[in-house]
């Protein structure tokens, strides 16, 4: 059955060069080292995007320690560490209190450390590797239509200009045993697949300040917990932090924006200057311990809403979701991206294994069931046991039924007074996942 089919695509001819074994669709940070892993496991890979280029300026700007031990498989991690902060403490603050300092440099693994660096700056990067292999992105291709059947799936794509603009017909039509969609929340394959998901709480509007200061930050990830709102202030290179700040909810568009592709940006529409008006306010008012009159120029101001969501199932057949376009929750702990990155190593030995040690696709469940049910604990989702799928979305939105603290996170011990009614906030800031994630609670 072809979904968002093309009449003309039925009369494609396809040649050698218009088959591989992986089609990526999404050239960000996920679909970058998906690639790159497929391409070092030897099996031929195609990565598509849409745009033009790598992103300018994005949500995420960190990089967990799980992440880090990805880049080193990919041979970026040096370059990471120079160009990014490494980041060794996380401070939770309410008001002029430091409540308590989480200690990443106490982690067990390799990497006991975060590093902040942009997310625009970390596809340069990987851009720039996968070249080195000897492959490219193929930019200004957009995934049309999919025909999906036993032995691969025919994926019907659309070149369009630099500007995004249709070239007429110039459509193709690729061949491939696999396609791994990385296109983010917006994604193109999620529609094609018409996969459900499921929702819990509302929806939650965030402003993110990337600002110039005339004193140093230091490098501590800070965490400011308030009533009203909460915020989360990344070190950035230099004089540099960015400030990512829960705003009183009003009207924005029901779609995730597009990422930002222009390096220069000068225009501030009418949300984006109440923004930065709310971030001194909440500033002066809720963490009087940051100087507001060292800021200086602002270099990037974004408003955008985030929903806690996640696909009923990552994907079916030969066709699976990996990164934004299976999930999304709040930008604090760029959870989304650093679990999304995960995602897109365990699919890329799960599709390796199929390809070259013939194991059968049913290995394809177990990436289901494990990254499915990290994501039910990690935004309070419970499945409730005989519901079925249908039904789940329809129920998670109405009733959203919350985890504990307790079930949340496997904690040895109740989080104290002062955290609980924050333990959301504090979960979904932390900079960590799975074990990371769960000792860094302990320290509370």
């Amino acid at each position: 059955m072809m979904m968002g089919e093309n009449p003309c695509a039925l009369h494609y001819r396809m040649s050698t060069d218009d088959q591989t074994e992986v089609l990526v669709v999404g050239a960000g940070p996920v679909g970058l080292l998906t690639t790159l892993l497929l391409t070092q496991h030897g099996v031929r890979t195609r990565i598509i995007d849409a745009e033009s280029r790598t992103t300018a300026q994005s949500y995420a700007c960190a990089l967990h320690p799980s992440s880090l031990g990805l880049l080193e498989c990919v041979g970026l991690l040096d370059e990471v560490i120079e160009l990014g902060r490494k980041v060794e403490k996380l401070s939770l603050y309410e008001g002029k209190i430091a409540r308590a300092h989480l200690r990443l440099s106490d982690l067990p693994g390799r990497y006991p450390f975060a590093v902040v660096l942009e997310q625009g700056v970390l596809e340069d990067l990987l851009e720039q590797q996968l070249r080195r292999t000897g492959a490219k992105v193929e930019w200004n291709h957009r995934l049309f239509g999919i025909k999906t059947g036993e032995n691969g799936v025919d994926a019907d794509i659309e070149k369009t200009g630099s500007s995004g603009q249709k070239l007429g017909m110039q459509r193709i039509m690729i061949h491939a045993d696999f396609v791994v969609g990385a296109d983010g929340h917006n994604s193109t394959l999620r529609g094609l697949l018409n996969i459900r998901s499921a929702r819990v709480g509302t929806p939650q509007l965030f402003g993110v300040y990337e600002i110039e200061t005339t004193e140093p930050v230091d490098s501590v990830i800070k965490v400011v917990l308030s009533k009203s709102a909460n915020a989360i202030l990344w070190p950035l290179a230099k004089n540099r932090c960015r400030w990512t700040l829960q705003l009183a909810t009003f009207s924005v568009a029901s779609e995730f924006p597009r990422k930002e592709r222009n390096r220069l940006i000068s225009d501030r529409t009418r949300m984006e200057l109440k923004g930065i008006r709310e971030l001194h306010d909440f500033l002066e008012r809720c963490a009087p311990w940051f100087p507001v009159q060292s800021i200086g120029e602002t270099n990037w101001v974004a408003v955008v809403q985030f929903q806690r969501q996640l696909l009923l199932r990552f994907g079916q057949g030969r066709c699976w979701l990996a990164g934004d376009s299976a999930h999304q929750t709040s930008p604090l702990g760029m959870q989304s991206m650093n679990l999304g990155l995960l995602e897109g190593a365990d699919l890329a030995n799960k599709l390796k294994s199929i390809l070259r040690d013939n194991v059968r696709l049913e290995v394809l469940q177990a990436y289901n069931r494990l990254h499915g049910d990290q994501w039910r604990h990690l935004i309070g989702l419970r499945v409730i046991p005989g519901l079925p799928d249908s039904l789940l979305s329809w129920a998670s939105q109405r009733f959203s039924t919350i985890l504990t603290t307790q079930e949340n996170v496997r904690m040895r011990r109740p989080f104290p007074c002062w955290a609980r009614p924050h333990s959301r906030t504090i979960i979904s800031s932390v900079p960590a996942s799975g074990d990371d994630l769960n000792h860094l609670l302990q320290q509370l």
